[in-house]
C-alpha cells in the first residue's frame, strides 16, 4: 500500500487527486439530489421504484389525471457537470393533459433528457438515454399558424422505445415512433418513424445503418 502511495504521488497526484474530489463530490450530490427528489416525486404522487439515484433536481409537471412511473434502480442526471460529455440542461419529465402517461422500466439512465407526453410514452429496462436528448409524443404547437400559438389541435401519437435501447448524445425522437430491443441509434439523430430490433441506425431523418 506504501509503495502504490509512492507511485501515485511521483506519476500524477494531481490527476489521483482531481478523481478523488470529482468521486466524493457526486456521493455528496447524489445523496442530497435523491433525498429532494424523492420528497419532491412524492408530492406530485409520482409512482417510483427503489434504489433510484439523483445527480441534481430535475424538473417534474404532472398534469391532472396523469400518471407517470418510474422503476427500480434508475438514475438521473441534471447536474452539468455530472456527466462529462456535457449536458445542457436538467432531465425534465412532464405529463400534458388529462389521460397522458410516462412509464420508465427499471436500471434506466438519463442524462440531461426530457420527456413530454400528451398521450403515452414507455421506456423499457436497460435503456441508456445519452445527453440532451429528446423524447416527446406530440407537436407542442399546432401546424395552422393561425394557432401556432395555442395548443389546439395538436397531434399526438405514442412512443416506445423497448429494452436496452441507448440513444446516443442530442438524439430526438418523435410522436409515434418505436424502437426495438438492442438497438442504438447514432449521435445527433432525428428519429421519426419506427427502427427495428437489434440495429444501430443514425441520421437525419434516423434509418438503419446495420445490423447487430
Amino acid at each position: 500500500m506504501k509503495k502504490k502511495i509512492i507511485h501515485i504521488i511521483k506519476t500524477d497526484f494531481s490527476g489521483f487527486l482531481i478523481g478523488k474530489i470529482r468521486k466524493y463530490r457526486l456521493l455528496l450530490l447524489s445523496l442530497s439530489s435523491t433525498f429532494i427528489c424523492y420528497s419532491k416525486i412524492l408530492f406530485y404522487k409520482v409512482k417510483i421504484g427503489k434504489h433510484c439515484k439523483f445527480f441534481g433536481v430535475l424538473i417534474l409537471n404532472r398534469s391532472y389525471n396523469s400518471k407517470i412511473t418510474i422503476g427500480n434502480h434508475c438514475s438521473f442526471r441534471s447536474d452539468k457537470i455530472s456527466n462529462l460529455v456535457g449536458l445542457n440542461r436538467k432531465c425534465i419529465i412532464a405529463t400534458f393533459g388529462e389521460g397522458s402517461k410516462i412509464e420508465i422500466g427499471n436500471n434506466s439512465g438519463f442524462s440531461g433528457t426530457v420527456i413530454g407526453a400528451a398521450k403515452s410514452i414507455t421506456i423499457g429496462n436497460n435503456v441508456l438515454s445519452g445527453a440532451n436528448v429528446l423524447i416527446t409524443d406530440f407537436d407542442w404547437h399546432p401546424i395552422d399558424p393561425r394557432l401556432r400559438h395555442t395548443s389546439q389541435g395538436v397531434k399526438s401519437a405514442p412512443v416506445v422505445i423497448k429494452d436496452n435501447v441507448w440513444l446516443g448524445i442530442n438524439t430526438v425522437v418523435l410522436k409515434g415512433v418505436t424502437i426495438g430491443e438492442n438497438t442504438i441509434i447514432g449521435a445527433n439523430s432525428l428519429v421519426v418513424s419506427n427502427i427495428p430490433a437489434n440495429v444501430i441506425a443514425g441520421g437525419n431523418p434516423c434509418k438503419v445503418l446495420k445490423s447487430i
